[in-house]
Protein backbone atom coordinates (compact mmCIF):
# COMPACT_ATOMS: atom_id res chain seq x y z
CA UNK A 1 0.00 0.00 0.00
CA UNK A 2 1.41 3.32 -0.37
CA UNK A 3 2.24 5.59 2.71
CA UNK A 4 -0.64 5.77 4.77
CA UNK A 5 -1.73 9.42 5.95
CA UNK A 6 -1.77 10.23 9.99
CA UNK A 7 -5.39 11.68 9.08
CA UNK A 8 -8.21 11.97 6.78
CA UNK A 9 -9.32 15.44 6.53
CA UNK A 10 -12.49 15.38 4.56
CA UNK A 11 -14.73 13.22 2.82
CA UNK A 12 -13.01 13.51 -0.53
CA UNK A 13 -9.95 12.22 0.98
CA UNK A 14 -11.83 9.14 2.46
CA UNK A 15 -13.39 8.24 -1.06
CA UNK A 16 -10.34 8.38 -1.99
CA UNK A 17 -8.85 6.47 0.03
CA UNK A 18 -11.38 3.83 0.07
CA UNK A 19 -11.28 3.76 -3.44
CA UNK A 20 -7.58 2.70 -3.67
CA UNK A 21 -7.48 -0.56 -5.37
CA UNK A 22 -4.90 -3.39 -4.07
CA UNK A 23 -2.25 -4.94 -6.11
CA UNK A 24 -4.35 -8.37 -5.87
CA UNK A 25 -7.18 -7.28 -6.40
CA UNK A 26 -6.00 -4.78 -9.97
CA UNK A 27 -4.60 -8.14 -11.30
CA UNK A 28 -7.81 -10.14 -10.71
CA UNK A 29 -10.42 -7.29 -12.56
CA UNK A 30 -7.85 -7.39 -15.26
CA UNK A 31 -9.38 -11.05 -15.65
CA UNK A 32 -13.10 -10.24 -15.68
CA UNK A 33 -15.34 -9.93 -18.76
CA UNK A 34 -17.71 -7.26 -18.23
CA UNK A 35 -20.05 -5.75 -17.29
CA UNK A 36 -19.34 -6.27 -13.08
CA UNK A 37 -23.05 -6.19 -12.08
CA UNK A 38 -23.30 -4.60 -8.55
CA UNK A 39 -26.70 -5.20 -7.21
CA UNK A 40 -27.94 -3.26 -3.89
CA UNK A 41 -25.03 -0.74 -5.18
CA UNK A 42 -26.53 2.05 -3.31
CA UNK A 43 -26.22 1.34 0.57
CA UNK A 44 -23.29 1.94 2.82
CA UNK A 45 -20.69 -0.24 1.02
CA UNK A 46 -21.72 -0.06 -2.44
CA UNK A 47 -20.56 3.02 -3.75
CA UNK A 48 -17.30 2.68 -2.32
CA UNK A 49 -16.57 -1.03 -4.01
CA UNK A 50 -18.26 0.13 -7.45
CA UNK A 51 -15.91 3.34 -7.09
CA UNK A 52 -13.04 0.67 -6.14
CA UNK A 53 -13.76 -1.78 -8.69
CA UNK A 54 -13.67 0.95 -11.16
CA UNK A 55 -10.20 2.23 -10.11
CA UNK A 56 -9.03 -1.07 -10.28
CA UNK A 57 -9.98 -1.63 -13.89
CA UNK A 58 -8.19 1.87 -14.65
CA UNK A 59 -5.22 0.54 -13.25
CA UNK A 60 -5.10 -2.84 -14.98
CA UNK A 61 -5.84 -0.87 -18.55
CA UNK A 62 -9.04 -3.12 -18.52
CA UNK A 63 -12.03 -1.67 -20.10
CA UNK A 64 -14.48 -3.27 -17.53
CA UNK A 65 -17.59 -1.71 -17.22
CA UNK A 66 -18.90 -1.35 -13.58
CA UNK A 67 -22.60 -1.13 -13.50
CA UNK A 68 -24.16 -0.03 -9.99
CA UNK A 69 -27.77 -0.86 -9.70
CA UNK A 70 -30.22 0.44 -7.02
CA UNK A 71 -33.31 2.54 -6.16
CA UNK A 72 -31.26 5.11 -5.94
CA UNK A 73 -33.90 6.97 -3.23
CA UNK A 74 -30.78 9.42 -2.89
CA UNK A 75 -29.97 11.05 -5.84
CA UNK A 76 -26.65 12.41 -5.18
CA UNK A 77 -24.93 8.67 -4.82
CA UNK A 78 -26.04 8.07 -8.09
CA UNK A 79 -24.12 11.62 -9.97
CA UNK A 80 -21.54 10.47 -7.11
CA UNK A 81 -20.97 6.98 -9.22
CA UNK A 82 -21.19 8.55 -12.44
CA UNK A 83 -18.71 11.03 -11.67
CA UNK A 84 -16.55 8.11 -11.09
CA UNK A 85 -17.38 6.67 -14.76
CA UNK A 86 -19.63 3.85 -13.19
CA UNK A 87 -22.68 3.30 -14.94
CA UNK A 88 -25.90 3.29 -12.79
CA UNK A 89 -29.24 1.33 -13.75
CA UNK A 90 -32.33 2.71 -11.47
CA UNK A 91 -34.11 -0.59 -10.22
CA UNK A 92 -36.22 -1.89 -7.31
CA UNK A 93 -35.24 -5.43 -7.18
CA UNK A 94 -38.23 -6.92 -5.00
CA UNK A 95 -40.66 -5.30 -7.73
CA UNK A 96 -39.37 -4.06 -11.20
CA UNK A 97 -38.79 -6.26 -14.17
CA UNK A 98 -35.13 -8.03 -13.87
CA UNK A 99 -34.67 -8.67 -17.57
CA UNK A 100 -33.74 -5.24 -18.20
CA UNK A 101 -30.81 -5.82 -15.96
CA UNK A 102 -27.56 -6.22 -18.06
CA UNK A 103 -26.63 -9.46 -18.68
CA UNK A 104 -23.32 -10.44 -16.65
CA UNK A 105 -20.54 -13.46 -16.08
CA UNK A 106 -19.99 -11.80 -12.41
CA UNK A 107 -22.62 -10.44 -9.95
CA UNK A 108 -22.12 -8.63 -6.45
CA UNK A 109 -24.95 -9.14 -4.28
CA UNK A 110 -25.04 -6.42 -1.49
CA UNK A 111 -28.96 -5.88 -0.84
CA UNK A 112 -29.94 -6.62 2.80
CA UNK A 113 -32.29 -4.76 5.48
CA UNK A 114 -31.00 -4.77 9.18
CA UNK A 115 -32.38 -1.56 10.74
CA UNK A 116 -35.64 -1.15 12.05
CA UNK A 117 -35.93 -5.04 12.19
CA UNK A 118 -37.85 -5.19 15.24
CA UNK A 119 -40.64 -2.58 14.61
CA UNK A 120 -40.88 -4.29 10.65
CA UNK A 121 -39.86 -8.11 10.73
CA UNK A 122 -42.10 -8.29 7.63
CA UNK A 123 -40.50 -6.02 5.60
CA UNK A 124 -37.00 -7.19 7.00
CA UNK A 125 -37.58 -11.57 5.50
CA UNK A 126 -39.18 -9.83 2.22
CA UNK A 127 -36.29 -8.05 1.66
CA UNK A 128 -33.83 -10.54 2.66
CA UNK A 129 -35.76 -13.44 0.98
CA UNK A 130 -37.76 -12.44 -2.05
CA UNK A 131 -34.89 -10.78 -3.33
CA UNK A 132 -32.83 -13.05 -3.73
CA UNK A 133 -34.91 -15.93 -4.79
CA UNK A 134 -35.88 -13.49 -8.14
CA UNK A 135 -31.88 -12.51 -8.46
CA UNK A 136 -30.96 -16.62 -8.62
CA UNK A 137 -33.38 -16.58 -11.41
CA UNK A 138 -32.00 -13.85 -13.27
CA UNK A 139 -28.09 -14.72 -12.97
CA UNK A 140 -28.18 -18.16 -13.06
CA UNK A 141 -25.59 -18.58 -15.46
CA UNK A 142 -23.32 -16.18 -13.45
CA UNK A 143 -20.57 -16.12 -11.10
CA UNK A 144 -22.47 -14.33 -7.62
CA UNK A 145 -20.47 -13.17 -4.30
CA UNK A 146 -23.57 -12.31 -2.20
CA UNK A 147 -22.94 -10.11 1.01
CA UNK A 148 -24.35 -12.24 4.07
CA UNK A 149 -23.34 -11.23 7.67
CA UNK A 150 -21.46 -12.62 10.82
CA UNK A 151 -24.92 -12.57 12.75
CA UNK A 152 -25.83 -15.75 11.07
CA UNK A 153 -23.38 -17.56 14.18
CA UNK A 154 -24.54 -18.04 17.51
CA UNK A 155 -22.59 -16.24 20.09
CA UNK A 156 -19.54 -18.53 20.64
CA UNK A 157 -17.19 -18.49 23.99
CA UNK A 158 -14.59 -15.65 23.69
CA UNK A 159 -11.75 -18.12 23.80
CA UNK A 160 -12.91 -20.90 21.30
CA UNK A 161 -11.62 -18.57 18.14
CA UNK A 162 -14.92 -17.49 16.66
CA UNK A 163 -17.04 -19.50 14.42
CA UNK A 164 -16.02 -21.68 11.81
CA UNK A 165 -17.97 -21.53 8.30
CA UNK A 166 -19.48 -25.00 8.80
CA UNK A 167 -20.51 -24.89 12.11
CA UNK A 168 -24.63 -24.71 12.18
CA UNK A 169 -26.73 -21.71 11.93
CA UNK A 170 -28.59 -20.97 15.13
CA UNK A 171 -29.04 -17.40 16.11
CA UNK A 172 -31.08 -15.39 18.19
CA UNK A 173 -33.33 -13.27 16.91
CA UNK A 174 -35.66 -12.17 13.35
CA UNK A 175 -32.53 -10.53 11.88
CA UNK A 176 -29.89 -12.82 11.87
CA UNK A 177 -32.47 -15.69 11.25
CA UNK A 178 -33.72 -13.51 8.01
CA UNK A 179 -29.96 -13.81 7.02
CA UNK A 180 -29.88 -17.53 7.46
CA UNK A 181 -32.88 -17.53 4.99
CA UNK A 182 -30.84 -15.49 2.78
CA UNK A 183 -28.06 -17.71 2.22
CA UNK A 184 -30.21 -20.70 2.06
CA UNK A 185 -32.19 -19.34 -0.95
CA UNK A 186 -28.80 -18.44 -2.46
CA UNK A 187 -27.68 -22.09 -2.06
CA UNK A 188 -31.06 -22.95 -3.14
CA UNK A 189 -30.08 -21.51 -6.30
CA UNK A 190 -26.78 -22.80 -7.12
CA UNK A 191 -27.63 -25.98 -6.27
CA UNK A 192 -30.43 -25.85 -8.91
CA UNK A 193 -28.93 -23.59 -11.95
CA UNK A 194 -25.22 -25.12 -10.79
CA UNK A 195 -24.77 -21.53 -10.23
CA UNK A 196 -20.91 -20.80 -8.52
CA UNK A 197 -20.62 -18.43 -5.63
CA UNK A 198 -19.68 -17.25 -2.05
CA UNK A 199 -21.89 -16.28 0.51
CA UNK A 200 -19.50 -13.68 2.41
CA UNK A 201 -20.31 -13.69 6.08
CA UNK A 202 -18.78 -9.84 6.76
CA UNK A 203 -18.89 -8.71 10.48
CA UNK A 204 -18.35 -5.85 11.24
CA UNK A 205 -16.95 -3.14 8.24
CA UNK A 206 -15.65 0.10 9.25
CA UNK A 207 -15.84 3.43 7.37
CA UNK A 208 -15.25 6.59 8.96
CA UNK A 209 -18.95 7.82 8.33
CA UNK A 210 -20.01 4.17 10.32
CA UNK A 211 -18.92 1.34 12.65
CA UNK A 212 -18.31 -0.02 15.58
CA UNK A 213 -15.10 2.21 15.95
CA UNK A 214 -17.42 5.31 15.06
CA UNK A 215 -20.29 3.92 17.48
CA UNK A 216 -17.49 3.60 20.38
CA UNK A 217 -15.85 7.43 19.66
CA UNK A 218 -19.62 8.61 19.09
CA UNK A 219 -20.24 7.69 22.77
CA UNK A 220 -16.67 8.60 24.08
CA UNK A 221 -16.88 12.45 22.86
CA UNK A 222 -20.86 12.67 24.09
CA UNK A 223 -19.28 11.65 27.68
CA UNK A 224 -21.26 8.45 27.63
CA UNK A 225 -20.40 5.28 29.69
CA UNK A 226 -19.31 2.45 27.36
CA UNK A 227 -20.99 -0.93 28.18
CA UNK A 228 -18.43 -3.92 27.34
CA UNK A 229 -21.16 -6.41 28.25
CA UNK A 230 -20.93 -7.33 24.17
CA UNK A 231 -16.62 -7.25 24.94
CA UNK A 232 -15.33 -8.85 21.72
CA UNK A 233 -15.93 -8.15 18.41
CA UNK A 234 -14.10 -8.33 14.86
CA UNK A 235 -13.59 -5.57 12.19
CA UNK A 236 -11.92 -4.47 9.38
CA UNK A 237 -12.09 -1.23 7.11
CA UNK A 238 -14.67 -1.12 4.55
CA UNK A 239 -11.78 -0.65 1.98
CA UNK A 240 -10.49 -4.07 2.70
CA UNK A 241 -13.70 -5.67 2.64
CA UNK A 242 -14.70 -4.46 -0.56
CA UNK A 243 -11.55 -5.70 -2.09
CA UNK A 244 -12.20 -8.97 -0.83
CA UNK A 245 -15.48 -8.79 -1.64
CA UNK A 246 -14.65 -8.15 -5.48
CA UNK A 247 -11.68 -11.01 -5.17
CA UNK A 248 -14.12 -13.35 -3.88
CA UNK A 249 -15.46 -14.06 -7.31
CA UNK A 250 -12.29 -15.47 -7.95
CA UNK A 251 -13.31 -18.46 -5.51
CA UNK A 252 -16.61 -18.87 -5.90
CA UNK A 253 -17.86 -22.62 -6.00
CA UNK A 254 -21.26 -24.44 -6.83
CA UNK A 255 -22.55 -25.45 -4.76
CA UNK A 256 -22.09 -21.80 -2.91
CA UNK A 257 -19.56 -21.94 -0.10
CA UNK A 258 -19.66 -19.42 2.89
CA UNK A 259 -16.88 -17.06 3.41
CA UNK A 260 -16.16 -15.51 6.98
CA UNK A 261 -14.96 -12.00 6.31
CA UNK A 262 -13.71 -9.62 8.91
CA UNK A 263 -10.32 -8.62 11.01
CA UNK A 264 -7.88 -11.23 12.01
CA UNK A 265 -7.92 -9.84 15.48
CA UNK A 266 -10.48 -10.80 18.24
CA UNK A 267 -11.19 -7.18 19.72
CA UNK A 268 -11.63 -6.18 23.31
CA UNK A 269 -14.30 -3.52 23.15
CA UNK A 270 -12.64 -2.00 27.06
CA UNK A 271 -9.12 -2.00 24.87
CA UNK A 272 -10.95 -0.39 22.09
CA UNK A 273 -12.76 2.13 24.08
CA UNK A 274 -9.91 3.22 26.19
CA UNK A 275 -7.24 3.65 22.99
CA UNK A 276 -10.32 5.51 21.39
CA UNK A 277 -10.47 7.93 24.39
CA UNK A 278 -6.61 8.08 24.82
CA UNK A 279 -6.28 9.40 21.35
CA UNK A 280 -9.15 12.17 21.48
CA UNK A 281 -7.87 13.51 24.88
CA UNK A 282 -11.14 12.41 26.62
CA UNK A 283 -12.33 10.81 29.89
CA UNK A 284 -13.91 7.09 29.73
CA UNK A 285 -16.25 5.50 32.05
CA UNK A 286 -16.98 1.62 31.86
CA UNK A 287 -19.67 -0.32 32.79
CA UNK A 288 -20.63 -4.09 32.78
CA UNK A 289 -18.37 -6.58 32.81
CA UNK A 290 -17.49 -9.01 30.07
CA UNK A 291 -20.15 -11.83 29.09
CA UNK A 292 -18.14 -15.00 28.50
CA UNK A 293 -19.42 -15.14 24.76
CA UNK A 294 -19.56 -13.34 22.11
CA UNK A 295 -20.31 -12.71 18.07
CA UNK A 296 -16.46 -13.72 16.75
CA UNK A 297 -15.64 -15.58 13.52
CA UNK A 298 -12.79 -17.63 12.81
CA UNK A 299 -11.04 -15.97 9.40
CA UNK A 300 -8.47 -18.92 8.87
CA UNK A 301 -10.52 -19.84 5.12
CA UNK A 302 -10.56 -15.94 4.24
CA UNK A 303 -6.50 -15.83 4.81
CA UNK A 304 -6.02 -18.60 3.36
CA UNK A 305 -8.06 -17.91 0.15
CA UNK A 306 -7.93 -13.85 0.09
CA UNK A 307 -5.35 -13.02 2.41
CA UNK A 308 -5.04 -10.60 5.15
CA UNK A 309 -6.56 -7.28 5.35
CA UNK A 310 -4.10 -4.65 4.82
CA UNK A 311 -5.05 -1.50 6.97
CA UNK A 312 -3.52 -2.02 10.39
CA UNK A 313 -5.68 -1.41 12.95
CA UNK A 314 -3.43 1.21 15.27
CA UNK A 315 -4.19 3.64 11.69
CA UNK A 316 -8.18 3.24 11.31
CA UNK A 317 -8.25 3.84 15.07
CA UNK A 318 -6.08 7.31 14.61
CA UNK A 319 -8.28 8.12 11.78
CA UNK A 320 -11.40 7.76 13.57
CA UNK A 321 -10.74 9.47 16.54
CA UNK A 322 -9.54 12.25 14.57
CA UNK A 323 -12.72 12.31 12.31
CA UNK A 324 -15.34 11.88 15.25
CA UNK A 325 -13.27 14.49 17.64
CA UNK A 326 -13.28 16.84 14.68
CA UNK A 327 -17.42 16.41 13.86
CA UNK A 328 -16.86 14.30 10.91
CA UNK A 329 -20.00 13.55 8.74
CA UNK A 330 -21.73 10.19 9.73
CA UNK A 331 -24.46 8.64 8.84
CA UNK A 332 -26.10 8.22 12.11
CA UNK A 333 -26.40 4.67 11.45
CA UNK A 334 -25.33 2.66 14.73
CA UNK A 335 -24.25 -0.87 14.20
CA UNK A 336 -25.49 -2.18 17.02
CA UNK A 337 -22.89 -4.69 18.03
CA UNK A 338 -23.82 -4.78 21.73
CA UNK A 339 -27.60 -6.13 21.53
CA UNK A 340 -27.03 -9.64 23.05
CA UNK A 341 -31.16 -10.49 22.45
CA UNK A 342 -31.63 -10.25 18.32
CA UNK A 343 -33.44 -7.19 18.36
CA UNK A 344 -32.07 -4.71 16.02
Amino acid sequence: MPSLPATIPDEAALDDWMSRPSDALTSFVATLRGPLVVLGAGGKMGPSLCALARRAADAAGHDLEVVAVSRFSDPDVRRWLDARGVRTQACDLMTDDLGALPDAENVLYLVGLKFGTQQAPAQTWAVNTLVPARVTERYAGARVVALSSGNVYPFVPVASGGSLEDDPLTPLGEYPNACVARERLFQYGSQTHGTPGVLVRLNYATDLRYGVLVDLAQQIAAGRPIDVTMGYLNCIWQRDANDAVVRALEVAETPMRPLNLTGIERLSVRRLAEALAERMGRDLEVVGQEAPTALLSNVSRMVETLGAPETPLDTVLDWTAAWVAGGGPTLGKPTRFEVRDGHY
